[in-house]
């Protein structure tokens, strides 16, 4: 078979791969299809590494093999071991395992080039790949930190920071255009200093950033990582990977634009770092200083459930955290099988992801047709009886309307405070990741059910099934 003829091959086969990951990020724009979505995609992916391997002449095949199968079997222990409630620390680790791909290929390259000018083509992929990789990397491990608690979660700052990130980024600039004026010709250890005051600015970047607008972060990180993937294609000239990392690029910074609509911020605010600088305080001993809260005891909260018409769930991180997906589900039927109707109000950024709640949901089987967006869910609210929310903190907290303070303010909410009954299930008044109190909890309307989510959640299944 002649080269012309395997090329054509390769090209078919690679595009059959291109085919399927835009097929799949098409079926992961809805719950229903989203596990087709991902299936497609990894089939995609497989087919893609496949053809990789085959064609490429540059290393060893059993060298690739054995890196495939060692990330194969890390992707795999994750995906079976990884709690849900950890899913987006395990989703900003991939992303800056990305991030950190494209820096170290462009490194690499970099060395490997022998002294050699670049091309002007190779000189600008190969810097841009490394600094946005570099940031990319960097930012998302901080992202790690914040979500897995190893760090706190509220906005870091001191005086003077805007300032020292403009100096590390212009430094930055100052180093990628004599890198490409010189067409490479740096000094190593000018190179490296750049590679560092990347990392530098990466962790500088979301250190600011409060726990409310981490899926925010996490999508914005997921677009650099693809966008720097896609520029590392043309270093390497690959097609495929040019075309793959232009998906992940385009669909995150679609997600980080939706994000952003869901927080009510633009996307200059978001790329420009002015979101996150504030986050509220908590008062001493997490306690939150609401004291005018009424508790009720599961049994109080069933005979509301059992004789109500119209509940609407409202998951939050508490749910995540106790894993109490499966609870709720349980709940929703015994309700039904009395006539009740049951909704789940989904909000954009609930959780600590993109599509948090969808995942957990998904995983209890919810039927999709009863998961409804925000907008959709609001003005049902008026005409519920009873509204109930599942460690929801920030996402129905009324501040966000008319508390100009509030470091949420401006930000759309769940109007559940507008329902006729509101429980709210939490472990104790302790305020949610954005370090605010709800006024929502003091409200005639609203009581509290304390305790485990999971524990409540089976205490209300139980009750309900006595009424």
């Amino acid at each position: 078979m002649t080269a012309a003829n395997l090329s054509a091959i390769y090209g078919a086969v690679e595009l059959v791969a291109i085919a399927l990951f835009i097929l799949g990020l098409r079926f992961l724009s809805s719950p229903g299809s989203a596990r087709m979505g991902n299936r497609l995609a990894a089939i995609g992916m497989l087919i893609a590494l496949a053809s990789f391997l085959i064609q490429t002449q540059a290393v060893a095949w059993w060298v690739i093999t054995v890196g495939i199968v060692i990330g194969g079997v890390i992707g795999l222990v994750s995906a079976l071991k990884v709690k849900m409630t950890a899913m987006p620390q395990m989703v900003a680790l991939f992303n800056g395992a990305g991030g950190a791909t494209a820096l170290l290929i462009g490194t690499i390259e970099y060395y490997a080039n022998s002294g050699a000018p670049f091309g002007a083509v190779i000189a600008v992929s190969l810097v841009l790949s490394a600094i946005i990789g570099g940031l990319s990397a960097a930012g998302s491990v901080i992202a790690f930190l914040k979500l897995q608690e190893v760090m706190t979660g509220r906005p870091v700052t001191y005086p003077g920071q805007q300032i020292v990130n403009s100096v590390v980024a212009l430094t930055i600039l100052a180093c990628g255009v004599w890198f490409v004026a010189s067409s490479g010709q740096m000094p190593p250890v000018v190179f490296l200093g750049m590679l560092a005051a990347t990392l530098v600015l990466g962790v500088f970047f979301v250190l600011p950033i409060g726990g409310a607008d981490m899926p925010v972060v996490i999508s914005l990180l997921n677009s650099f990582t693809g966008v720097a993937v896609a520029i590392t294609g043309f270093e390497l000239n690959h097609t495929l990977l040019i075309i793959a990392g232009a998906l992940v690029g385009a669909s995150g910074t679609l997600l980080t634009v939706l994000m952003g609509r869901a927080m009510n911020r633009p996307l200059t605010n978001v790329l420009f770092g002015a979101f996150g600088s504030g986050g509220g305080s908590e008062p001493a001993g997490g306690s939150g200083g609401q004291q005018n809260v009424r508790s009720a005891s599961a049994d109080d909260v069933a005979m509301m459930l059992a004789y109500a018409q119209r509940v609407i769930i409202v998951p939050g991180y508490g749910l995540a955290v106790a894993q109490a997906q499966h609870a709720v589900k349980a709940l929703a039927d015994q309700l039904e099988k009395r006539g009740i109707e049951v909704r789940y109000a989904i909000h954009p950024v609930a959780g600590r992801m993109p599509g948090h709640m969808n995942v957990l949901l998904a995983e209890a089987n919810v039927p999709y047709p009863q998961l409804l967006d925000m907008e959709d869910v609001n003005p049902e609210f008026p005409t519920t009886d009873v509204a109930l929310v599942i460690g929801a903190n920030d996402v129905t907290n009324p501040a966000a309307r008319n508390v100009t303070s509030s470091p949420i303010y401006g930000m759309p909410i769940l109007d559940v405070d507008k329902a006729q009954n509101v429980v709210v299930l939490k472990r104790s008044m302790r305020s949610g990741f954005a370090g605010i109190e709800n006024p929502l909890y003091e409200m005639p309307n609203t009581v509290m059910l304390f305790g485990d989510a999971k524990a409540s959640v089976d205490a209300l299944v139980a009750a309900v099934k006595t009424v």
